[in-house]
């Protein structure tokens, strides 16, 4: 069995933490390779170390002082140091480095990056691991694109030649010689890379809330955990607004089948959530899971005899990519279309985009619904179960929420509802309440 562990910021946000990151990783020989991310907030109100480098990189680009922030940083990483006891080591050499280079033309990505790198070095120490410097396993092209199958050759090349290794989260090197990053939350992205690089038999990610949640407990008290999810599935939920992992740390061990197993570094007794790639296993529920977001708006476009034009959706949606919106859903009938969109992008390019569908497809008529919430409930057990639909429509009845839109897949998975921004909160816990609580 081999494992790779990443913890993310709010698992390493000081020593304790760290102690505590320690005790899960000793207690599983098989927990070879660690991904670690930079420090994050201790308590309410504090900032993420990530935060306050953008801060120092932001002031050394503007030819202001920013030491002040340089030795808060310094501060942080030194009480960790202390607190655990490691006698003789520090990070002298490092931040002599980094204040060399704000003093000279800064990069914003390695600036960042120092964030990972000096929390991989001290947990290397602290656990005795060997230390691998990301820059050396993960590439990216000159134009900042990730370049995966260099990346892993390089990196399975150094692993085999490790024992145990720590490996720092969100960063690497282009072909230009300059650190590179990740998107926020590319330690996720780091920890897959490496799973995938060295066959791993489980990917573990550790954070602060025992896996998946059914629903935002933001909105829903106290939701039930998800214990197994699909690659799938997750996917609907992340685009949708569900964020414990970062959505691109899916790719790099899908295709090889390994799980991925999130998990509470203040709760390593609880099992988490697993996601894999396809399972027997039932669901406790007739749904996975409920997501949503806000702020979209429809375009409604309505043409006789539409369906009989070949071409016709063809042409609106190249209005929508000569001003370059994406649309997120496109439920359709005889003779209307509907495009869904980003009220944000939209709003500013709206009348552009009417002009040009009139030009393109000549329709008779065209309407704009705004301030629509989307919700995707989401499961691979509503395939199989009758009346999915008509109950979660029933609960939204009862809760007098109307819905503006439906859309289904034809792979049964997900039902997308539309309904008011105002009855957002209100819909998910209604269609929470059908499913879980009461289970009717």
């Amino acid at each position: 069995m081999k494992k790779v562990v990443k913890f993310g910021g709010s698992s390493l946000a000081d020593a304790h933490q760290f102690s505590k990151v320690a005790d899960i990783i000793h207690a599983d020989e098989s927990r070879v390779f660690v991904i670690p991310s930079a420090p994050g907030k201790r308590f309410d109100g504090d900032t993420k170390v990530t935060d306050m480098l953008y801060r120092c990189y932001e002031k050394a680009a503007a030819g202001e002082h920013y030491e002040d922030e340089l030795i808060a940083i310094r501060s942080r990483y030194d009480s960790i140091i202390q607190e655990l006891g490691l006698e003789g080591f520090t990070l002298d050499e490092d931040f002599a480095k980094i204040r060399a280079h704000l003093a000279g033309t800064p990069e914003r990505d390695f600036v960042a990056s120092r964030g990972e790198y000096l929390n991989g070095r001290i947990m290397a120490r602290y656990l005795n691991y060997e230390f691998i410097d990301a820059a050396d396993v993960i590439f990216f092209d000159e134009d900042g694109v990730y370049m995966p199958e260099k990346t892993v050759r390089a990196m399975r090349k150094r692993l085999e030649k490790a024992g145990k290794a720590v490996i720092p989260g969100f960063y690497g090197m282009g072909e230009d010689g300059r650190v590179r990053t990740f998107s926020r939350g590319g330690s996720d992205v780091t920890g897959s890379i490496v799973a995938r690089a060295c066959k791993a038999d489980v990917y573990e990610n550790w954070t602060d809330v025992s896996g998946f949640m059914v629903a935002d407990p933001r909105i829903v008290d106290h939701p039930a955990r998800i214990e197994t999810i699909t690659y799938k599935e997750l996917r609907e939920l992340s685009y949708m607004g569900a964020s414990v992992l970062h959505e691109e740390a899916i790719f790099p061990v899908r295709s090889y089948g390994i799980p991925i197993n999130i998990r509470n570094t203040n709760r390593p007794e609880d099992d988490g959530t697993w996601i894999v790639e396809s399972t027997c296993q039932k669901s406790g529920y007739v749904i996975t899971g409920i997501a949503g977001k806000k702020g979209f708006c429809a375009v409604d476009i309505t043409k006789s005899m539409m369906n009989s034009e070949v071409g016709f959706g063809r042409k609106v949606l190249q209005a929508f990519e000569e001003q370059g919106v994406s649309f997120e859903h496109m439920p359709s009938g005889i003779d209307t279309m509907t495009i869904v969109v980003h009220e944000d992008e939209f709003v500013t390019k709206e009348q552009r985009i009417v002009s040009a569908i009139h030009r393109l497809a000549a329709p008779d008529a065209i309407e704009i619904e705004s301030d629509i919430a989307l919700i995707a409930v989401v499961g691979r057990g509503m395939k199989s179960t009758r009346g999915t639909a008509g109950r979660i429509f029933s609960a939204l009845a009862h809760a007098r929420v109307n819905v503006r839109m439906i859309d289904q897949g034809s792979s049964e998975l997900n039902i997308i509802i539309g309904v008011d921004n105002a009855d957002f909160e209100a819909a998910i816990r209604a269609i929470y309440a059908i499913f879980v609580e009461t289970q009717l």
